[in-house]
């Protein structure tokens, strides 16, 4: 079925109101580009009575080819006194108006309008468009016609027209055989038009019969919840509409194969609106985390994540594990599996020459290869002291929490030693994992401030004029709210804070939220036009941090073919309000100036 171009903003036009006009053309041949349009016929049609016809021979500027003569009964002689296209096609663009476009076949019909309308300069008016080809193939089956040519679909739906290459006549022809489909899908449960438009038999009449579940939903942003006759959640999601996103899991819109099947099991669907599209992102999170639907695939095992812990011992080394602890290490993620925190830890080891055993060191061990490579101090054996040690610790705990420049350029340099070596696959695994490596660290190093500040107030300007008003407290959304349009904005955010959930700071046991929806938060106040209004607490992120390298890594990865590295003129993360890429370590205290009435 041909998409339909959308121009109607409330799902469910009833077909019974649709104005339809049914077009066929005759031309010289069969490409646009290069020939021309000799007969244009329509008939304009709603709620099965004609409304209209519309007839004109239409010179072509250019000989008619004597096949094609014989196949229409068009020649030169008749199309000599015919209007051009140049005014033909304006009439027929009056009497089609506000209409929807049928054809049989009408990727032909409709590329020879929009072909003639280039040409002479006219607007085309971007007609929704119906495809009778394309519906018969989905509803007509070999035991009722051999094909799906207008002739033949004019016998089984009994027109009275037969079509005979004439543009009138086939039009014609062309609105029995939509009238017959539209009967028959009527059958199956499709009432609109945009269920015409998306109708696809991959969609079952059970499926399509539930779509009355829609019907009480609003016309809001928000969350939806289908649920089973046990009242069980099977899928959780999220839309600007709930009410017009519900309605496409009951249309061939809906291509996923185990939505089909949750559709099946779902007896109801239960709405949550939301005032903001970031309230509704942090209660899908939510919602998820609590009921893990089976249907659900994305945020389900949001609690489980992976970090890389530099160890708190007489010669750290790095460990992958599942909680962060109060117990003075350094840690960097999340990641979401052990074999992306695996790659962080394999990233460090090619810059920093950490131990890499997991046993305890008494001095007295045998020196393992990597000693032999220069890859390790042997502080196994006692070739290396404790202080020389604490050394090679420092750099990697800079990678962690601080200065990450001194290791990227390491990277560099083994990346030049590597391609030098024209050993590229080598050079590529090492940059990737050194990639992991900044994600990781510039996860822990944005998040981490986010989860220390009490409350961060911010506003970002609504689509209706107002301001979105957010209120973070220890990286978990407390409260959200809407000023209208010439409201004093003020007002609302001393009326969101009194009533916004009271967060505690959080423990490695008890987490203020989830680390996704801390993380939907930050990309929130990142965001372009995002102010910040009041902040207890401080925002930094250190000048030299893992961002800024993952900043430059990024696109040098995105970019790079055969040689592989950094790129030096990529710019680092922009500075001001919501960078997650601050300069300094004092970070923005108190209260953002900027906010004003919006009016």
């Amino acid at each position: 079925m041909q998409a339909i171009q959308s121009t109607f903003d409330d799902l469910g036009t009833p077909l019974a109101g649709v104005t339809f006009v049914v077009v066929d053309l005759e031309t010289t041949g069969g490409t646009p580009a290069q020939c021309g349009i000799t007969e244009i016929g329509a008939v304009k049609v709603r709620g099965g009575e004609v409304l209209g016809e519309f007839q004109t021979l239409v010179n072509p500027a250019e000989p008619i080819p004597a096949f094609i003569s014989v196949l229409t009964g068009i020649t030169d002689t008749m199309v000599r006194d015919a209007p051009r296209i140049d005014s033909a096609l304006p009439a027929f663009l009056e009497f089609a108006a506000g209409s929807v476009l049928v054809a049989h076949n009408a990727g032909f019909d409709i590329g020879f309008l929009k072909a003639a309308a280039a040409r002479t300069g006219a607007r085309w008016p971007g007609f929704p468009v119906l495809d009778t080809l394309q519906l018969a193939r989905q509803l007509v089956v070999r035991d009722e016609s051999p094909n799906h040519r207008l002739s033949s679909l004019a016998q089984v739906f009994g027109s009275p027209t037969t079509p005979d290459h004439r543009a009138l006549h086939d039009a014609r022809a062309t609105v029995d055989v939509l009238h017959g489909l539209i009967e028959r899908v009527g059958n199956l449960g499709v009432h609109t038009l945009e269920e015409l438009a998306s109708y696809s038999s991959r969609v079952t009449p059970s499926q399509r019969r539930k779509r009355f579940l829609a019907d009480p939903l609003p016309s809001a942003p928000g969350v939806y919840l289908f649920k089973d006759g046990s009242d069980r959640v099977l899928y959780v999601g999220t839309s600007r509409d709930i009410r017009t996103r519900v309605r496409s899991y009951f249309t061939a819109s809906e291509q996923r194969s185990r939505m089909a099947e949750m559709v099946r099991l779902a007896q109801a669907v239960h709405p949550v609106v939301c005032q903001t599209s970031l309230e509704a992102q942090v209660r899908e999170l939510r919602l998820i985390d609590e009921h893990k639907p089976r249907f659900n695939r994305r945020s389900k095992n949001g609690r489980k994540v992976m970090w890389v812990k530099l160890t708190q011992e007489r010669f750290p080394r790095l460990s992958i594990v599942r909680q962060v602890k109060d117990d003075g290490a350094h840690y960097i993620g999340p990641f979401r599996s052990r074999l992306t925190a695996q790659s962080a830890i394999d990233a460090v080891h090619e810059v920093v020459p950490l131990r890499q055993c997991t046993g305890r060191l008494n001095g007295r061990g045998t020196a393992c290869a990597l000693a032999d490579m220069g890859r390790c101090g042997a502080p196994c054996t006692g070739a290396q002291s404790e202080g020389d040690y604490a050394v090679v610790v420092a750099e990697c705990r800079a990678i962690f929490t601080g200065n990450a420049r001194p290791s990227a350029e390491l990277l560099r340099a083994r990346l030049e030693e590597l391609a030098s070596q024209e050993r590229f696959e080598d050079a590529a695994r090492v940059r990737d994992r050194f990639l992991q490596l900044v994600r990781g660290a510039a996860r822990a190093q944005r998040l981490a401030p986010l989860l220390r500040s009490p409350e961060i107030v911010a506003a970002r300007r609504s689509d209706l004029g107002g301001w979105e008003l957010v209120s973070i407290r220890h990286g978990r959304l407390a409260g959200t709210v809407v000023s209208p349009r010439g409201a004093d904005p003020m007002t609302y955010v001393r009326s969101m804070q009194a009533t916004a959930e009271v967060v505690p700071a959080p423990t490695p046991e008890r987490p203020s939220a989830l680390t996704e929806e801390t993380e939907v938060l930050l990309r929130w106040l990142e965001a372009p036009g995002v102010r910040i209004v009041e902040l207890d607490g401080s925002w930094t992120c250190p000048v030299g941090g893992a961002g800024s390298v993952r900043s430059e890594l990024e696109p040098a990865v995105a970019s790079a073919h055969d040689v592989v590295g950094f790129d030096n003129d990529v710019p680092g993360p922009r500075s001001g309000p919501g960078s997650g890429g601050r300069s300094g370590h004092g970070g923005a205290t108190g209260r953002a100036a900027g906010l004003r009435r919006a009016g």
